[in-house]
């Protein structure tokens, strides 16, 4: 064989093994599209509410203090117990005012008496008068004892119903049905009693119902208002229904009714005051409590993605899509509530839009990659 010859054929040979080597080269440098799953956003109509931070409170509150004077004998309640009205929650020394009572039971007894001595006197005196052997004026100071007899007498049973009252209030009974906070004074204390300077003894809060109040802006006032006249259940008067949750609960599950709202705004704070009412069985909710509340606010057609695709990127928040040439695609997005599980997205995306629901945890997806979609699925959350 020539030499040329042989030499032509070791060129073709490494200029082929070459070519191939930089082709399989090439191939390993360039990986894959990673998969991702896409779905277009769920269109449906929702409920909007608004939503207000408030607090709980008591409907109804009332300190306990003594309307008499004296020692505390007894304390009938455990400090942050639930009582029922009527309960016996204190016993005040009862035998000064026991002995107030037999005293004025013998003043009365007394009164008696000289009542039926002055009525005897009178009868006696009119008798006498016929024949001449009293004089007029004597008649007239018999009847005038008579009358001042039936004074004293009234006088005396008066002191007599103010001494039992004395004595009843010796017993101090809960005023309401509610949970009563820790007694302030122990047994062996002299207490004052009176209108003025009675000493407290204890609270007690009424929490069922219990009430929660918030404060709204001017604008939400009047739009709440005129949506108010268009509902049969939402009116001023009777009371729109809402729902409550705690600081800690993720699902609406206490409803009530708003009751009040402020006759006027606050000029400072251009806010309203409002309250709702919770029946508030299981006693659970306690009065100074935070928790979110919401009303209605209409009805939209609104689009919903999972939370999960919710990307937070600086102040926006994201959603990454597939575009033209199966690449991803960041979108800003302006989020609203929760709805049946899934985020309701007020702006930034269409129908169309092919949201990546599934596999962007991986570190390759990222925005301008090309991607390889796969069909996925949005679906509203079951309730069980």
């Amino acid at each position: 064989m020539p030499r040329s010859r042989f030499i032509g054929l070791v060129l073709a040979a490494f200029t082929a093994s070459t070519g191939l080597a930089a082709l399989d080269a090439a191939a390993q440098g360039a990986p894959p599209a990673p998969p991702v799953q896409v779905a277009s956003p769920l269109a449906k109509r929702i409920t909007n509410w608004d939503e207000y931070t408030g607090r709980f409170e008591a409907s109804e509150q009332v300190e306990v203090r003594a309307r008499v004077s004296g020692f505390i004998e007894q304390v009938h309640f455990l400090d942050g117990s639930l009582v029922q009205k009527g309960d016996l929650l204190f016993t005040i020394d009862q035998r000064p005012y026991k002995l107030a009572v037999d005293v004025a039971r013998a003043e009365v007894a007394r009164a008696k008496a000289q009542v039926e001595l002055s009525q005897s006197e009178v009868e006696r005196a009119e008798g006498l008068t016929a024949n001449r052997t009293i004089t007029a004026r004597d008649v007239d100071q018999r009847r005038a004892n008579l009358n001042s007899a039936i004074g004293a007498q009234q006088g005396a049973e008066a002191n007599l119903k103010t001494a039992e009252l004395n004595l009843e209030w010796t017993e101090l009974r809960a005023p309401l049905a509610g949970r009563i906070s820790n007694r302030r004074v122990d047994p062996g204390n002299l207490i004052a009693g009176g209108q003025s300077g009675a000493t407290l003894l204890t609270t007690i809060v009424a929490v069922a119902p219990i009430y929660f109040t918030f404060d709204i802006s001017e604008a939400d006032f009047l739009r709440y208002a005129r949506l108010a006249n268009l509902r049969e259940d939402a009116s001023r008067d009777s009371g729109t229904l809402v729902e409550v949750r705690l600081s800690d609960e993720t699902e609406w599950g206490r409803r009530g009714r708003v009751n009040f709202f402020d006759n006027a705004l606050n000029a400072r704070s251009a806010t309203i005051r409002g309250r709702a009412v919770f029946e508030n069985k299981n006693q659970l909710l306690t009065p100074g409590v935070f928790g979110r509340l919401r009303f209605f606010a209409g009805e939209a057609d609104a689009l919903l993605v999972p939370d999960t695709v919710i990307v937070s990127d600086q102040a926006s928040k994201i959603v990454l899509t597939v575009g033209a040439e199966n690449k991803v695609v960041p979108k800003p997005v302006v989020l609203g509530p929760i709805s049946e599980g899934l985020r309701v997205i007020r702006s930034g995306l269409t129908v169309e839009d092919k949201v990546i629901v599934g596999g962007s945890a991986n570190p390759m997806v990222r925005p301008g990659v090309a991607v390889t979609p796969q069909p996925g699925e949005i679906k509203v959350a079951t309730s069980k």
